[in-house]
């Protein structure tokens, strides 16, 4: 999993109560730095340190650089468990593909089957990928729905179909089906 920037990784429920719901009960009362203090201190007492797994935190809080960036915190669904036990392994940003491989920003070069890309709301895809056949100018598949999940070579998109959760849900099945029949 490359993790180009800092990032806020929360957990789904906190104190039995959605993390989301738990943010807005705290921001009725408090102000914004002090929820994001209080929402940090639960997120770390259920997840523990993710720093020491290559996810570095921003020095913003989580609802005020939701306020400020419009960027909303990741919601841990069990990630982090396969972070923290070596089956998914954080990397830092990509520098290059060639067939089969990937060099990543600290000189590291690794085999690799598939890409799947999941860059946020806003695709910034044509300021670092060079893939002129998949991608239009404005950083989305040049196939309209439904075609736009699939580039060459591996290369995968999902939810830049403009359809919101659903259709980035049928996006990851398609990719899931499709890296799933690929002959190794």
């Amino acid at each position: 999993m490359v993790v180009r920037s800092s990032v806020h990784v929360m957990p789904r429920e906190i104190l039995g109560k959605s993390t989301f719901e738990l943010a807005v009960f705290l921001l009725k009362w408090l102000p914004v730095w002090l929820a994001d203090k209080l929402l940090l201190m639960f997120s770390w007492l259920v997840l523990g340190s993710i720093e020491k797994y290559g996810l570095k935190r921003p020095s913003m809080g989580p609802m005020e650089m939701k306020n400020v960036e419009g960027k909303t915190p990741v919601l841990d669904i069990g990630a982090l468990d396969k972070i923290k036990s070596g089956g998914i392994k954080v990397v830092p940003g990509i520098k290059r593909f060639s067939p089969g491989q990937v060099e990543l920003v600290n000189g590291e070069t690794l085999e690799i089957d598939s890409v799947v890309l999941a860059t946020g709301y806003r695709s910034n895809v044509p300021s670092w990928l060079q893939e002129g056949d998949f991608f239009s100018k404005n950083g989305f598949p040049k196939q309209p729905f439904p075609h736009g999940w699939k580039g060459n070579a591996g290369l995968y998109a999902v939810g830049f179909t403009r359809r919101g959760l659903s259709g980035a849900s049928n996006d990851a099945m398609r990719i899931a089906q499709d890296i799933g029949n690929v002959d190794l």
